[in-house]
């Protein structure tokens, strides 16, 4: 059941939770003062759909002495809410009592946070990077902190409002799991410093701006900031850093090319996360890269120009003039461990060729087209150069997280 609006008063009602508790329409936003029925709506809206126990109510509204009129003044206080809510047009059945407690019926164009969780669903079932970012990122911005500042209930603020934070946080790292992955290193970096210093024990924000910087060459500032990091640990929480941080340390002091974890981009919790990481190439899509996978060999199905170009798209190779490409490193480095690693195998000496890797003739065998040399014992040749980093391109609309979005209706407030 969803919110009922009565036509030409407050079509459009909505209620926020992911900011001030407020009631918004077309014509004001109205911020709800700190009250008991203000406390009791916010319980009711930070679990939609749901029959929030009439014991958890008097919780947070009364902490953890409950007076003996509890039950009459809860009543009280779901009566002063419907009658907020017809001054905006809302039903006044919109809150429902049921056996053993009330449950406020809401939906997406209702409330923020199912909006907010309908995005992240959409979010995950995406079919493309790009369009989970953009998602995510459409979430994050009906964000607008303090998360419930007007509701003085000690309950709601550390029992809910820990959960919603929860919820805010794995979606950033997302976000930035994406924006690595991408190669859009120097362009959340603007966004990774100011995150990483305002969640000073969130090792996986410093896990990621670590990385932006050790990938974009920047290896002692991303020692420093270890250092930072390590220190805080240390000394509010007397623990060390975790071993994701401690490997990434050290693959800054050996300048390890390796692909660090955030570049899996199907590393989230989608349904399509391993077509993501497969992507799209010259009309090969994921649901074809599947079928193919699952049928035979890729070697059969996909051309030359297709693995080309998917080398592009992953930023392991970039296109220079005269039809030539750039070598990233990761790509360089993985030619020279693999050529060792065939080299030392039993009998390789007897199988002509099984050394070569990436190091042998280009052409539609090994997915390199046209243009792109190789070198016999590197796998870097004449016309081909490398880098440190793929090409990062610019990523317009990219704003910082948490992004706040003003309303536009006019802000007041109102008792209950």
């Amino acid at each position: 059941m969803s919110v009922a609006v009565e036509a030409g008063q407050g079509a459009g009602a909505r209620f926020t939770v992911l900011g001030l508790l407020a009631i918004a329409d077309r014509r004001e936003s109205a911020v709800l003062q700190p009250s008991k029925p203000a406390a009791l709506l916010a319980v009711l809206l930070t679990h939609p759909n749901a029959v929030v126990p009439v014991e958890s109510l008097q919780r947070a509204i009364w902490g953890e002495e409950i007076p003996a009129t509890a039950k009459a003044s809860l009543h009280s206080c779901v009566l002063r809410l419907r009658r907020l809510f017809a001054k905006y047009g809302i039903s006044g059945s919109t809150i429902e009592a049921l056996p053993g407690g009330y449950r406020m019926a809401a939906d997406a164009r209702s409330l923020d946070l199912l909006e907010f969780r309908e995005l992240l669903g959409r979010a995950d079932r995406a079919a493309e990077p790009v369009d989970e970012l953009a998602l995510l990122r459409a979430a994050l911005e009906l964000w607008q902190p303090p998360v419930l500042g007007n509701v003085h209930s000690d309950v709601l603020h550390r029992e809910e409002v820990p959960r919603l934070a929860e919820e805010w946080l794995r979606t950033v790292e997302r976000v930035y799991d994406i924006e690595l992955a991408l190669g859009r290193c120097r362009e959340v970096l603007s966004e990774l410093w100011p995150l990483a210093r305002s969640h000073p024990a969130h090792e996986r924000f410093w896990e990621q701006l670590i990385e932006a910087l050790h990938r974009t060459g920047r290896r002692a500032d991303a020692l420093a900031e270890y250092r930072r990091v390590r220190d805080h640990l240390r000394e509010e929480l007397g623990v060390g850093p975790g071993p994701a941080l401690r490997q990434l340390e050290l693959a800054v002091l050996r300048s390890d090319p390796r692909t660090p974890p955030s570049a899996e981009i199907g590393a989230g919790a989608g349904a399509g996360a391993a077509e993501k990481a497969v992507g799209s190439v010259e009309g090969l899509g994921p649901e074809r890269v599947r079928r193919e996978a699952a049928s035979g060999p890729m070697a059969e199905s996909v051309t030359g120009d297709a693995v080309l170009a998917g080398l592009v798209q992953a930023g392991l190779l970039r296109e220079g003039p005269g039809g030539n490409y750039r070598v990233h490193e990761l790509l360089r480095a993985f030619a020279l461990a693999a050529e060792g690693s065939w080299a030392r195998a039993p009998g390789a000496s007897e199988q002509p060729g099984a050394g070569a890797g990436l190091g042998a003739e280009t052409g539609a065998e090994t997915g390199v087209g046209p243009g792109v040399e190789t070198g016999v014992e590197t796998g870097v040749g004449p016309g081909v150069e490398t880098e440190a980093e793929p090409d990062r391109g610019a990523v317009p609309g990219t704003g910082p997280i948490p992004s706040v979005r003003q309303s536009a209706a006019p802000l007041r407030t109102t008792e209950v």
